[in-house]
């Protein structure tokens, strides 16, 4: 009889155990089964913002494919760090019309540069008029469009279509030069 009282008490503890270890082990399957991020990528899609105003005016954007994400590079003739990047619609500057339906892509990165498109005599320092597509993204596997918002009281706005809403970082790089790159990367995936 003390034999089977002990045995039933080991068998409710075990049990007891085993119930408690459940949630791990459900949180281990779980992510097991949402997969690995993909190429090590952990940015997320977070709205993300930095830096201050700066009167060094925009004279180049362009783009580029890697492995892992595709590339958009703001060039500045000049210290540029601020910057407020997120998912969500875009408004022209100045004007305030929503740039959705010029711009292609499942999703929206709404990019707000802290620094003009103009110089000192507010003469324009890129060759785009607002609505225009800047550049040409055949055979990206992430970006769809990049589209000018224009450029007033020191900020300039571009629209950044999407294929999904995928996780994305905002890098500020020195050079060349006196130069300064504001550069968005957005991932191709979430996770392998």
């Amino acid at each position: 009889m003390k034999i089977r009282s002990g045995l039933t008490a080991l068998v409710v503890v075990l049990a007891g155990l085993m119930a408690g270890a459940a949630p791990g082990a459900a949180a281990t399957t779980m992510s097991a089964a949402t997969g690995a991020p993909y190429c090590g990528i952990t940015w997320g899609s977070a709205p993300k913002a930095a830096g201050t105003l700066s009167d060094a005016p925009l004279v180049d954007v362009r783009v580029g494919r890697h492995d892992c994400f595709d590339r958009v590079v703001f060039e500045f003739a000049g210290p540029v760090s601020g910057h407020t990047v997120g998912y969500g619609e875009t408004w022209t500057e100045g004007e305030g019309l929503p740039l959705s339906p010029y711009t292609a892509g499942d999703e929206l990165l709404r990019v707000s540069l802290q620094a003009p498109a103009y110089d000192d005599g507010h003469v324009g320092t890129v060759p785009y008029r607002v609505g225009e597509h800047v550049a040409n993204l055949l055979r990206h596997p992430t970006l769809r469009d990049v589209v000018f918002g224009g450029s007033f009281e020191g900020y300039t706005t571009f629209a950044v279509g999407v294929r999904a809403r995928l996780p994305f970082r905002v890098t500020v790089l020195a050079g060349p030069g006196t130069h300064s790159r504001i550069v968005l990367d957005v991932a191709h995936r979430w996770q392998q």
